[in-house]
């Protein structure tokens, strides 16, 4: 075991898959020489050559197609888009090739093989452009699997089983935590399940499900709950793209009461769909209505975690001006 942060994590990750099949290839914006705008790649392009390890033009419709095609032909694509933000002109590519490419073919071809990985999420004060959670938008298309991990454990154990996938794989990974999570992590080579949640603690009065940075959240709020006596159930759920009914469903029999927390906004975001499934699977058991804390339905400010900026007071609550910005 080693003590790492979660950027050495993935770093690592990346080195053990390279070494172990000479067909996984890192590439995107600024991933070789300095090894990317986070310092994910580093050292990579040294060891495994230009060749293995590159940079692409800054145009992120044009890294997926080629990443599509390298899939297609049966190279294992380790696309970086530089933030989660910039998925976006990527959109068509991952919609409606990557996701569809194995049906459309009639599962003559796929591109199982591609990992796309972005960091996402807020924290660093980066604005309205880098701290977007976008992982809402691809849950809603089959095809692809969404893995979110929440520290380096998970991070390395995830990346690896995401890589060696039969599915696309989306692997957002929280900016906010890429050096302050930091934890043990097995120098050897291992893989965590992609579709099954974990529950980081057990309790009997509420079940808290999250994923990613939120998690740390969530562990501040379990303290202040259980000095008031509240026993709280913690699930994270890892995968949000085939996301664990089950072991939500049976937390919620048990607890009777859930709450679903995200870094997106509330309209559309995951939580909805959580919400919406243990209603249909676990009404005659809930104690109380099923309960979302997320993000304001407005894109995020410079200050740190979408908190209020104090220059640009938040419109009053009787306000009629338009609540969506």
């Amino acid at each position: 075991m080693a003590t790492i942060n979660m950027l050495q994590a993935i770093n690592q990750a990346l080195d053990i898959a390279m070494a172990e099949d000479e067909r996984v290839l890192c590439f995107g914006e600024d991933v070789g020489g300095f090894g990317g705008v986070f310092r994910a790649t580093s050292h990579l392009q040294e060891k495994y050559g230009k060749a293995r390890c590159f940079n692409t033009p800054l145009v992120e419709q044009g890294i997926i197609g080629f990443a599509n095609g390298l899939a297609a032909q049966g190279s294992v694509p380790v696309a970086e888009i530089q933030f989660a933000d910039y998925i976006f002109p990527a959109f068509d590519q991952i919609v409606n090739e990557t996701a569809k490419f194995r049906y459309r073919s009639g599962d003559l071809f796929n591109v199982g093989g591609l990992t796309i990985r972005a960091p996402y999420g807020g924290g660093i004060s980066g604005g309205l452009y880098h701290s977007q959670s976008p992982e809402a938008y691809f849950a809603h298309t089959p095809g692809i699997k969404i893995v979110v991990p929440r520290n380096p454990y998970e991070a390395k154990g995830l990346l690896l089983a995401a890589i060696r996938d039969p599915d696309p794989v989306l692997f957002f990974e929280p900016k906010r935590l890429y050096r302050a999570s930091v934890g043990e992590v097995p120098e050897e080579d291992y893989q965590l399940p992609i579709g099954e949640a974990e529950i980081t603690k057990e309790g009997s009065d509420i079940t808290l499900v999250g994923w990613g940075a939120q998690m740390d959240v969530i562990d501040k709020a379990v303290e202040l709950a259980e000095k008031d006596g509240i026993s709280c159930e913690v699930i994270d759920l890892r995968s949000i793209l085939p996301w664990d009914e089950d072991t939500i469903v049976e937390s919620v029999l048990k607890t009777g009461r859930l709450l679903i927390t995200h870094e997106a906004p509330r309209t559309g975001g995951f939580a909805a769909e959580i919400s919406a499934t243990i209603q249909e699977r676990c009404f005659l058991y809930l104690e109380s209505p099923i309960e979302r804390v997320t993000a304001l339905q407005t894109p995020a400010t410079l200050t740190r975690d979408n908190q209020q900026n104090p220059k640009h007071p938040k419109i009053p609550e009787t306000s009629n001006a338009p609540r969506n910005y």
